[in-house]
């Protein structure tokens, strides 16, 4: 199939569950001459990527299955596909039985398979996809049972694949201007600079895309769906750093940009560079690094220290520039999904279209405006029983169309040079059934929950994560993601340190962080509901008599929420008055950007209960 220029998003089946046959047997080839019982493939590529280059997709190539997370461990006589409660049905339906099985991705899925190899077995991995924290739990595992992990270079796999496998991206590196990020990237490594010499670290080797394009004030193309450059830096304790970058990615007046501070080498030169630190400590993060990482400043004679990377917090709490550039971001992305919700109210219902046609007509809308860098992500628009797939990506052979009587659920986002967006909406095509107004309200009371909550400080996502469910607990019912993840400023809708789930989370929710507020409820084969807006935490008003200080949120995501499917009856008198404040809002923010047909239509979706 031709692609489809018009669009960022592709829906084409890019993979086949046959394709792990003749790839499962060319791995276990060269497994065989490195004397390799088994081989663990991990989702994550060589920058623990969630969203990775197609030259990086192995797991994909392996095993047929496409999701954002997982692994596989390949043995000789057996393999076996790990994925999660998201990735239930997809990573049946895109693998071949005959070759793998699918096991649930739990937290100890690895270290109990590898528990239960034969004694003696060996199991090869590649240190450079496998972080220093995930390769101790297998390590300890693989101990106790008497197996071998053995750490191969070049990746079997890599060769296995051959002359087929995708180059590497090149996409330009280019500067991200100061009125985006709000912060000079020499400021930010100074303050860095001067924590690390205050603990008596000389330096930190910092290889999270994320943390390079924050800390340089750069963006890049290398990761789709996100504007993230692919290398590694060494930031020094006195402030001066070193870029290892492709020389074909610099693009004009980037080294301008970067500074005197910042010399530029490429990636080949790391681990030379780490020669210098011979005796002395570097730091290293121990989950968004590699083994190889870690090895290699061992191998250079100095100390590694493993801590969290030095641009994981001051990342994650955004400055004042940067919550203002995102609010304006989500308020103009809010008038473009508006206008696509007036669609779906209006020709929609009548034409009654497929998923893609869905996606493609959102992401239409998006580009008029002319400011869209990429989608956040591919946009998950799925009807009726697809809805009920958390992380459903419709393609030619699954496309539904839809039709009167069931739910329609897009979920979707876009890049802007000021904001990252990501938002969900559930909407009825034709009349909701009472059902699907019992369970959109139960969603809706748990996201008004999570908006209006106030804790203090100390607080981490998992102590509000409860908020968002206590509605579907009460009647039985629940979700198996969670309620919310944090999101970067024209970086990765995916970030953290912070989240709210039930999952431990040990990092406190601080002013500037963003997070999506994402209940939601699935009927198996039947539909889905989710209901998400973007918030950032801010400091609340502490009432009369209060005695500690309070965090709050702060709304970023500006659109209706279907109120047909909402049970008013349900609903208590102050969540009817936050519904009605909202969508006030809505139409305050909103109204003035859009046609004077969808205004209409707004003001009408946005009227009072």
């Amino acid at each position: 199939m031709t692609a489809d220029t018009a669009h960022f998003q592709q829906f084409d089946v890019t993979t086949q569950p046959s394709q792990g046959v003749t790839h499962v047997a060319a791995l276990r080839a060269e497994m065989r001459k490195l004397g390799l019982d088994g081989f663990i493939v991990p989702h994550e590529d060589e920058h623990q990527n969630e969203y990775l280059p197609d030259a990086n997709e192995r797991l994909a190539w392996v095993s047929g299955f496409t999701g954002s997370a997982g692994a596989a461990i390949i043995f000789m006589d057996r393999a076996i596909l790990f994925a999660d409660g998201r990735y239930t049905l997809q990573s049946r339906e895109q693998t071949d039985p005959s070759v793998f099985s699918v096991e649930d991705f739990h937290a100890n899925a690895l270290s109990d398979t590898i528990a239960k190899a034969a004694r003696g077995s060996v199991i090869g991995y590649d240190a450079a996809l496998i972080s220093p924290f995930s390769l101790n739990a297998l390590q300890a595992a693989a101990d106790a049972a008497g197996v071998t992990l053995k750490s191969v270079s070049p990746n079997p796999l890599d060769l296995a694949w051959g002359a087929a496998r995708p180059a590497q991206p090149m996409a330009m590196i280019v500067p991200h201007p100061l009125e985006y990020a709000g912060a000079a990237s020499a400021d930010k490594r100074a303050h860095l600079a001067s924590i690390l010499k205050a603990n008596g670290i000389s330096a930190a080797l910092i290889t999270a895309p994320s943390s390079l394009a924050w800390l340089f004030n750069i963006r890049g193309g290398d990761v789709i769906r996100s504007p993230l450059p692919l290398g590694q830096a060494i930031l020094n304790n006195d402030g001066t750093a070193e870029l290892f970058i492709e020389p074909a990615k610099i693009s004009d007046g980037l080294l301008e940009w970067l500074g005197n501070g910042v010399s530029v080498a490429g990636p080949q030169d790391v681990t030379t560079a780490l020669k210098a630190y011979a005796g002395q400590t570097v730091m290293i993060d121990a989950n968004l690094s590699s083994a190889y990482w870690l090895e290699a400043i061992k191998a250079a004679g100095a100390t590694a220290l493993t801590a969290d990377d030095p641009c994981l917090l001051p990342r994650a709490c955004k400055n004042e520039v940067e919550i203002a550039g995102t609010t304006a971001a989500h308020i103009r992305d809010g008038a473009l999904l508006s206008t696509f919700l007036h669609w779906v109210a209006t020709e929609a219902q009548a034409a009654f279209p497929t998923e893609i046609e869905v996606a493609q007509k959102l992401e239409s809308i998006r580009r008029t405006a002319g400011d869209l860098r990429d989608l956040s992500f591919d946009t998950i628009s799925g009807f009726g029983p697809h809805g009920a797939l958390p992380h459903y990506k419709v393609t030619v052979a699954s496309d539904l169309k839809t039709a009167k009587g069931n739910l329609l659920l897009v979920d979707s986002g876009g890049q802007f040079l000021d904001g990252t967006t990501d938002v969900t909406r559930t909407m009825a095509m034709g009349e909701p059934t009472a059902e699907h107004k019992r369970m959109f309200t139960l969603v809706l009371k748990g996201h008004i929950a999570l908006a209006t909550v106030k804790f203090p400080a100390g607080t981490t996502g998992t102590h509000l994560d409860a908020l968002a469910r206590q509605f579907l607990w009460a009647e039985g019912f629940d979700y198996d993601h969670g309620t919310g993840h944090g999101v970067g400023v024209y970086l990765g809708v995916h970030e953290g340190p912070q989240r709210i789930s039930r999952a431990l989370n040990k990092y406190p929710l601080q002013t500037g962080m963003i997070v999506s507020n994402e209940p939601g409820f699935y009927k198996a084969g039947e539909y889905g509901i989710r209901i998400e807006n973007l918030q950032y935490v801010t400091e609340a008003e502490i009432p009369a008599g209060g005695e500690r200080p309070m965090h709050c949120f702060e709304n970023l995501t500006w659109a209706p929420i279907d109120r047909t499917l909402i049970d008013v009856a349900l609903l208590t008198p102050a969540e009817r008055a936050y519904m009605d404040g909202y969508h006030a809002k809505v139409l305050e923010l909103v109204g003035p950007l859009v046609s004077d047909e969808v205004r209409g239509w707004l003001m009408q979706a946005c009227a009072p209960l």
